[in-house]
């Protein structure tokens, strides 16, 4: 339909001037993924994004981090070849990082917000770095929201202050985002310390074995430490009282002895069980029922000594979803896909495009051989004398075609598919308020829920309100009466 001069003057368009035709849903191969390389616009907001903010993290600015190992306590082999998984006993180094997400790095540590959870395994094989949350979901789907999400999150352009109409306004206008939410003002959304939360992979991933058949897989972390919370107001008072206390607690555990761990497990369903799902599997604000895909226990993490350097260690330390090892690959979840190439795109942004040969990042038990060469701060011997590129008969590394894993069935229009929502948007988060949390914790929910969302324009409130309502009439009622 033709556009009068006035609607397109108002067109959404690429940094090129370009109108965009959809800014909702990326570029897949079907509605399930996974995307295109041929969506321009998904990766030009994406790189966009990553080097939005020099040179402190875009996202996951303030944390902490130590040194460890993981141990395997029970054979999984029959899920994945991956080497460093290979037998019950079997030890590998790690180096593992826990933040906050939308802080900047002097922020807070008992602010509102899902924190980081990423674990780097120097394995025989390369590094392999597990990339989570301290929360099973996430407030979207689809890797084209998050640029404009995060922006809710930090501050507003005019004030360069926090701002609940921002925060709100986009939660309310994406309904998807309501299961992270009741876990985010849920007593969850602020640990006590990064020793006492969970560690979630979130998205699937696929596992394969050497017969070459295929798994999906999440994983996850759970505190042997037990889970601890603090309330709202226990949170407010320790932003002013001890602002770094969750990355004090970590040290200084340490430091005494009282080493911190984990145990390991994976959720397994075979790609038929996977289809059987009455919702996509790779949806990261939906979770695998525990009856359909039970806990496996696999292995223990363990963090036994601090960084002797915050900065070599800590702020230098780089992670990607993107960094696997044989055994293990992605799936088709679209955020996770998006993830794949926006996360090392922020590194070589932020530390430069050798960042892999900084010690914490570099591979231990295995060695970088391939054609890469140059570029800004190249510490190692640059590959030497030796052929840079492929193929060639000089004696350079040649690819293992044994390594591959299994090819993964894709069919459908190269199109924007906006995912069905409604309903299913809410099934997980009614079956949390009204069965997995106790009355102390929905009372809490509803008092945190009220206490932010007050702060934002009426209209605003009154649209979040009826996403809860949605949930269940009770929790809308209950947090309108706290605003009054």
């Amino acid at each position: 339909m033709k556009k009068n001069p006035k609607e397109a003057k108002n067109r959404l368009t690429t940094s090129h001037g370009a109108p965009v035709p959809d800014d909702l849903d990326s570029l897949s191969a079907g509605p399930g993924g996974p995307l295109l390389l041929g969506d321009v616009h998904l990766l030009e907001k994406l790189a966009h994004f990553d080097r939005e903010r020099i040179p402190e993290r875009v996202v996951h600015a303030k944390g902490a981090g130590a040194w460890g190992w993981f141990e395997v306590t029970h054979d999984v082999s029959r899920y994945t070849r991956a080497a460093f998984l290979s037998e019950v006993g079997k030890k590998t180094e790690v180096f593992a990082r826990f933040s906050t997400v939308g802080g900047e790095k002097g922020s807070a540590d008992s602010e509102r917000d899902p924190r980081g959870f990423a674990v780097k395994f120097y394995t025989e094989e390369g590094n392999y770095d597990f990339v989570g949350n301290n929360t099973p979901v996430f407030f979207i789907r689809d890797p084209l929201k998050f640029p404009d999400f995060i922006h809710t999150q930090k501050r507003n352009p005019a004030t360069n202050l926090k701002d609940p109409d921002m925060f709100w306004d986009f939660l309310s206008l994406t309904p998807e985002s309501i299961h992270q939410v009741l876990i985010l003002f849920s007593d969850r959304g602020t640990p006590r310390g990064y020793r006492n939360m969970n560690g979630y992979s979130g998205h699937a991933f696929m596992w394969y074995n050497d017969k070459g058949e295929r798994f999906w897989v999440k994983i996850h972390f759970k505190t042997d430490q037990g889970i601890a919370n603090l309330t709202r107001e226990e949170a407010e008072r320790l932003a002013g009282e001890d602002p770094d206390h969750a990355t004090r607690d970590l040290y200084e555990s340490i430091a005494a002895g009282r080493h911190p761990s984990w145990t390991a497990y994976i959720q397994v369903l075979t790609p038929k069980e996977a289809e059987a799902l009455p919702f996509d599997p790779f949806d990261l604000t939906k979770v695998w029922p525990h009856a359909v895909a039970p806990l496996r226990p696999f292995g223990r993490l363990v963090l036994d000594r601090n960084p002797s350097n915050y900065f070599a260690e800590v702020e230098q330390s780089a992670f990607s979803p993107g960094n696997l090892v044989p055994g293990m690959a992605p799936s088709p979840d679209k955020m996770l896909q998006g993830r794949l190439f926006s996360y090392p795109d922020t590194h070589r942004h932020r530390l430069g495009p050798n960042y892999h040969l900084i010690p914490v990042n570099a591979p231990r038990a295995a060695r970088e051989r391939n054609y890469q060469r140059d570029g800004a701060i190249r510490v190692d011997e640059n590959g030497g004398g030796g052929p840079n590129y492929w193929p060639n008969s000089m004696g350079g590394p040649a690819p293992d075609e044994g390594v591959a894993p299994p090819g993964i069935p894709v069919s459908g229009l190269a199109a924007r598919h906006r995912p069905k929502g409604g309903e299913e948007d809410f099934l997980q988060a009614r079956a949390l308020y009204e069965k997995v949390m106790s009355d102390t914790d929905r009372a809490h929910l509803e008092g945190n829920l009220a206490a932010h969302l007050s702060g934002a324009k009426k209209e605003i409130r009154e649209r979040q309100l009826a996403l809860l309502e949605k949930v269940d009439p009770g929790l809308a009622k209950n947090v309108a009466g706290l605003m009054g």
